[in-house]
């Protein structure tokens, strides 16, 4: 994938995917090149994701990065005027003003990185993702192994009972599953 230092123009990356599908992993990767280049890196998340820590993204595989918690896609644009990339992860949790956000940095010449579930448990969009989606200039979509055939995984299956459709978990309470071996929720 070409991905220059952004010059007369920003631009917006989305990598989506289910979840333990390496998405965090894939940001890390790409905000840690932007880094060896010499490029100012903010890190952003949303606060209601702290699994792992409050001040890093964390992949499964236990990558991490220094990031800075947010409540609203405003303090990203307020954070970011001395970075030349952005990366957002957990993009799912912010409301749609994540989109204007991420269309004014790139406005400003930047280049947004953004991470997040593209599908909820029950297999349907998720928060800003498929605005962010039909606005990036480059998507990578990640897919998991499913724990049940070992085919691709495009699905976050939801072991537990709970409705809300943000639920914070891991292993505990989700499994990545393939368009076979998912099984949509019961309402």
């Amino acid at each position: 994938m070409l991905t220059p230092s952004p010059k007369e123009s920003g631009w917006i990356e989305v990598i989506c995917g289910s979840m333990f599908s390496g998405k965090t992993e894939e940001l890390i990767r790409r905000l840690r090149r932007a880094q060896i280049a010499r490029q100012s890196v903010g890190i952003f998340k949303q606060r209601v994701d702290s699994r792992f820590s409050h001040n890093h993204i964390v992949s499964h595989s236990e990558l991490r990065m220094a990031s800075e918690i947010v409540e609203s896609a405003d303090e990203i644009l307020e954070s970011s005027k001395d970075h030349d990339v952005v990366g957002i992860d957990e993009a799912q949790f912010f409301d749609d003003s994540l989109l204007e956000t991420c269309g004014k940095l790139a406005a400003q010449n930047k280049r947004v990185i953004v991470a997040g579930l593209d599908k909820d448990f029950r297999g349907i969009p998720f928060g800003p993702m498929p605005k962010l989606l039909a606005e990036a200039e480059y998507i990578t979509k990640t897919l998991a192994i499913c724990v049940i055939c070992g085919n691709p995984a495009n699905y976050s299956q939801r072991l537990s009972h709970e409705k809300d459709q943000v639920v914070i978990g891991e292993t505990d309470k989700y499994e990545a599953r393939c368009r076979k071996c998912y099984e949509s929720p019961k309402e």
